[in-house]
């Protein structure tokens, strides 16, 4: 995220959920996609950007027992883990700049909603592009949501890059096949729209 680590942790020191856009009380699309795919329990899944999302919840609640969520911001994760109590002993917890992050295992589902956008300079969308193709296994799946043409052009006061379903599977195309492309609005917790692509892909 271009160096952009203290930015993200005194966001998440100093706003509520209800305070910044990207907030879902329920994370229904990316949950209805996972729902679809009919993966074992036991599956791999990442949140990659996870910060305060709700997504791990549902996860745990579906019943998934392998989840990673990683953040760039470690106060995001801390204050997770305090909502989740006992429950986040389950998760395996990352700080890391995903443009740096080198994976342990590799995953069966990689989730990515809005944090891809906000890698704007060619040397970090490549770094991304490598790791993601190296970290999923065969035919495995990958949901990205990111600003489209017709979303918000800044979030949270830094520079993003929208992205088109062309744009999209071109960036992705060596390594993955796209399988869903949709434009979604997201209402924002202050009644604003946001307009957002997303993708699923399956790995090659």
């Amino acid at each position: 995220m271009e160096n952009n680590k203290s930015h993200w942790e005194n966001v998440f020191a100093t706003k509520q959920p209800y305070e910044v856009s990207w907030t879902q009380k329920y994370p229904k699309t990316s949950m209805d996609y996972l729902d679809n795919l009919n993966l074992s329990k036991t599956a791999n899944i990442i949140d990659v950007g996870g910060g305060e999302s709700n997504l791990v919840d549902a996860l745990l609640e579906k019943g998934y027992e392998n989840i990673w969520v990683l953040d760039i911001s470690e106060c995001a994760l801390e204050r997770v883990k305090k909502r989740l109590g006992s429950k986040a002993d389950k998760v395996h917890w990352i700080v890391s700049d995903i443009t740096e992050f080198i994976p342990k295992v590799t995953f069966d589902f990689w989730h990515d909603r809005a944090v891809f956008h906000f890698l704007t300079e060619e040397e970090s969308i490549n770094k991304y592009v490598a790791i993601i193709g190296n970290s999923i296994n065969q035919n495995g799946n990958f949901l990205l949501g990111t600003f489209s043409e017709n979303g918000p052009l800044k979030c949270s006061g830094l520079e993003i890059k929208q992205y088109s379903e062309n744009t999209m599977k071109q960036t992705f195309n060596q390594s993955f096949q796209a399988v869903k492309s949709f434009t979604e609005n997201h209402t924002t917790p202050f009644d604003t729209i946001q307009n957002f692509q997303f993708c699923g892909f399956r790995k090659r």
